[in-house]
């Protein structure tokens, strides 16, 4: 299973599992979704971290 890297809206960085509506693209109804952080234990507005790969 693909793990993907987010931010929160408070700046800490984790992985999660799933990532809502992923397919839908950043086009359809913009980048961020609501996520559960781990460090703020709170849902907060997350978007997908820019990684390089290689």
């Amino acid at each position: 299973m693909d793990r993907t890297v987010v931010r929160c809206a408070e700046g800490h960085v984790f992985s999660t599992a799933s990532f809502p509506m992923q397919h839908l693209g950043p086009g359809r109804i913009g980048p961020g979704r609501l996520l559960r952080c781990p460090r703020c234990a709170r849902l907060r507005q997350s978007v997908p971290v820019a990684t390089e790969k290689g």
